[in-house]
């Protein structure tokens, strides 16, 4: 019995109490084993966070420190650009307050100009009322001295001829002889004075002298008319001119450019146009027409293409020999055929070739005598109405078509001065150019040159003493010499001896502006003032 109780004594023991004996113990021991690697763990994990610590605290030093620096390098860069832009502020604001103390400034003196100035007008308004005062006293004293001397001089006039036992006439004589005497040696020297000036300013006027000279020249020239007449055998030919319904004088018309005049001029027929050419083809075309026989449209325009080429070659022929005959030397070719051209056409009736050729000689002749290049003064008198060759194509007037024509061929500065000049549109520069005018004026102006029918002739005299009269103070006006001379007579108590100047200047300048006329016309005004009283 003890012994079945001893081995339920032993399997208890081994069932039960063994078990948590060993549970026991291993707790005990996993306890102590946890409890070392536990201490071990928190010292390996404090050494670790102390570690982390440190690790941290020395990151955090370093980024403290290098945003430290990041903020006092950011900072010193602001400040630096806060000083830059002080510094422009500063610079800005210093220039704007110079330059408006330098405005304020030149403000301020022209300020005090404007002070000065009106003081000095002032003064100088006061000054004039001062001096306009005296001289109305000085004017009154004179006045009042005058009379008096009037009176005095009388006076003595007759006591001197009391006493001398003179009458007026001899004591005049008697002084003009003391005077003359007293007086000669400063006439002799006024003299000497006015031989010098004469001299010295000789060489200068001679070459005027001679351009005045040779406005007493006078010659011969053929006048032509502007509008062309071809005579007719009978007037039958006007039927067939004109044609079945009018269509010859139709295509003669549209061929040519020209107006045929037929029913105003009994056995034959005007020829009408502004272009010279145009009618020169036209009259030649109609006359071979009418030595033909027949006239039809075909015909007509075979007519005038014919006339026109050798128009074209008689032209250029023409001008070559202007060129040869007045030794120009070298022209441009279509220079040459314009000068051809000026053959058929008139200025008042005058022949445009054979008043340039006219031109040409005179100012070579002229150029010798004063010692300049003969042969470029005929060139620029050959040349000076070129235009007159153009003005029917070109617009302007023939100075501005010859100014536009002679730089376009590059003609020489002499020849194009003496163009724009030959007029007195601009002022000449050259003396050959005023040489070319006085030669111009003379070709024109001389009797027989130009052509004007006498109703023109008459008006032009009426609209020019007329013009004259307009003025304020003119009396009467005289036109003299063919209309080439006006002369004006003034009421001398309206019209001072310096009022004559403007006058004259005025007349004249009206006169250019509203009369066409060939030439010039020399204007004169007189004053005279006249004292008479009769003796009783």
């Amino acid at each position: 019995m003890y012994g079945t109780f001893l081995m339920d004594g032993l399997d208890v023991f081994f069932y039960f109490i063994a078990p948590i004996l060993c549970i026991s113990l291993g707790t005990g021991i996993g306890i102590i084993l946890f409890r070392n690697y536990y201490n071990k763990t928190k010292k390996t994990a404090n050494k670790i966070i102390e570690d982390a610590k440190k690790l941290a605290e020395e990151n955090r030093r370093k980024e403290v420190l290098e945003t430290k620096q990041e903020t006092h390098l950011l900072k010193q860069e602001a400040e630096k650009e806060i000083r830059q832009l002080k510094q422009d502020a500063d610079k800005e604001i210093k220039e704007r307050k110079k330059s408006a103390s330098d405005l304020e400034q030149k403000l301020l003196q022209r300020e005090e100009r404007l002070d000065n100035r009106s003081n000095n007008l002032d003064k100088r308004e006061e000054t004039l009322n001062q001096k306009e005062h005296k001289i109305d006293q000085l004017k009154a004293d004179v006045e009042k001295q005058y009379s008096k001397a009037e009176e005095l001089i009388e006076e003595q006039n007759k006591k001197l001829i009391e006493i001398s036992n003179l009458n007026v006439d001899e004591a005049k004589k008697l002084i003009l002889e003391r005077v003359e005497e007293d007086m000669s040696l400063e006439i002799a020297v006024i003299i000497k004075e006015a031989e010098e000036k004469a001299k010295k300013e000789s060489a200068r006027k001679a070459q005027t002298l001679l351009a005045n000279a040779i406005q007493q020249y006078a010659n011969e020239a053929v006048s032509e008319k502007t509008v062309s007449v071809v005579p007719l055998p009978n007037d039958e030919m006007k039927g067939r001119i004109i044609g079945r319904e009018g269509r010859n004088i139709r295509a003669i018309e549209a061929s040519t450019g020209v107006d045929l005049i037929i029913d105003d001029t009994p056995e034959a027929v005007v020829l009408s146009s502004f272009d010279p050419i145009r009618r020169e083809v036209a009259r030649r075309t109609l006359e071979a027409l009418i030595s033909d026989g027949r006239i039809q449209p075909s015909r007509i325009e075979e007519l005038v293409a014919k006339f026109n080429k050798e128009l074209d070659v008689e032209l250029r022929e023409t001008g070559e020999k202007a060129v040869f005959d007045t030794g120009v030397g070298k022209m441009h070719p279509e220079l040459i055929k314009l000068i051809g051209r000026l053959k058929f056409r008139t200025s008042y009736g005058q022949n445009a070739l054979s008043h340039s050729l006219e031109v040409a000689y005179l100012t070579g002749k002229l150029a010798v005598e004063i010692g300049e290049n003969e042969i470029l003064a005929r060139r620029a008198g050959l040349l000076h109405d070129i235009g007159k060759a153009a003005d029917h194509e070109m617009e302007g007037s023939h100075v501005d078509i010859g100014l536009e024509l002679a730089r376009r061929y590059r003609e020489n500065p002499t020849v194009i001065d003496a163009i724009g000049s030959h007029h007195d549109d601009v002022e000449a520069t050259t003396i050959i150019a005023q040489l070319v005018a006085a030669a111009d004026v003379l070709s024109a102006a001389r009797p027989g040159a130009r052509s004007e029918s006498l109703e023109n002739y008459i008006k032009r005299l009426t609209q020019l003493e007329d013009i004259c009269n307009e003025f304020k103070g003119v009396e009467k006006s005289y036109a003299l010499q063919a209309g080439r001379e006006i002369r004006i007579l003034v009421k001398p108590d309206e019209i001072s001896d310096l009022e004559t100047y403007k006058l004259t200047r005025d007349i004249r300048l009206k006169i250019e502006n509203n009369l066409n006329y060939p030439g010039t016309i020399k204007v004169t005004v007189i004053r005279e003032t006249r004292v008479s009283e009769t003796a009783k």
